[in-house]
């Protein structure tokens, strides 16, 4: 049945969702540098951190301004951080790359969704080892909306596999509180609400890439490594993408296997 989104191309609906995605980076880059310290995420307007000076709109352009500024603020001349047109890029990167793998469909809206989602989460969680709860805990509702409304028929598997990967979460986390955030377990149902049966090899992927760091320390500082915190929502992240693209093909192909 031909859909209003049909009256454009496939590259269109990327190329928009590529725009928002840098938009959404642009907020993403005042979040992870206010929400950690408590502050307001809308106020005040975005300013040099330097000298203070507001921005104009032409210097909120994501990543061009800060190309044609070189990098500097143009007010005090001081230098702006290379990360702010990276999280902006891999946001805009990883929302055009959802439409186009998986088309302006319910399913591509959430995949694009958990990926601009995932790169504040990544930089909080590196920086402050914090998940960002104003982040991930709406888009797990909205997540899980728009995948239910991409298969209404199956409408309880996204609903299963968020409970499920939340609550084997859970139970780790209170077992062992000291080994894992809180925070890990609310992405998780994040992750699975867009996931669906791809939390499994997520799951996994973040667990094994987890272990082989902890591996790595105990090689290089022996037992002083089991003091050394490590943020796990970064591997969580990880695993998650991988699984977004070809969570099913590791899953039929250990299923394969088994047969």
């Amino acid at each position: 049945m031909t859909t209003p989104l049909d009256i454009a191309p496939l590259w269109f609906w990327a190329s928009v969702a590529g725009l928002v995605g840098l938009a959404f980076g642009s907020f993403s880059t005042v979040l992870s540098w206010r929400w950690p310290r408590n502050e307001s995420v809308v106020h005040p307007r975005s300013h040099c951190s330097s000298c203070e000076r507001t921005l104009t709109p032409l210097e909120l352009v994501p990543v061009l301004s800060w190309v044609a500024l070189r990098g500097r603020c143009r007010g005090c001349g001081e230098r702006v951080h290379w990360r702010y047109p990276a999280i902006e890029v891999a946001s805009g990167a990883l929302a055009a790359g959802a439409i186009l793998s998986f088309g302006a469909t319910w399913k591509g809206l959430a995949a694009a969704l958990l990926g601009v989602v995932l790169v504040p989460v990544i930089v909080i969680d590196l920086e402050h080892r914090l998940i960002p709860d104003i982040v991930v805990l709406p888009a797990a509702a909205v997540g899980l909306a728009l995948m239910v409304a991409a298969d209404p028929g199956d409408w309880w598997k996204p609903l299963v596999a968020a409970l499920g990967a939340a609550g084997f979460m859970f139970v780790l986390w209170f077992l062992y509180p000291a080994g894992m955030g809180f925070g890990d377990v609310k992405l998780t149902l994040l992750l699975g609400a867009v996931l669906g049966a791809s939390v499994v090899p997520a799951l996994f992927l973040a667990f094994g890439a987890g272990a082989l760091l902890g591996t790595i320390l105990l090689v290089r500082h022996g037992a002083g490594a089991r003091k050394m915190a490590v943020p796990f929502g970064p591997f969580l992240a990880a695993g998650a993408l991988v699984a977004l693209w070809w969570g099913p093909s590791m899953i039929g192909w250990y299923t394969d296997r088994l047969g």
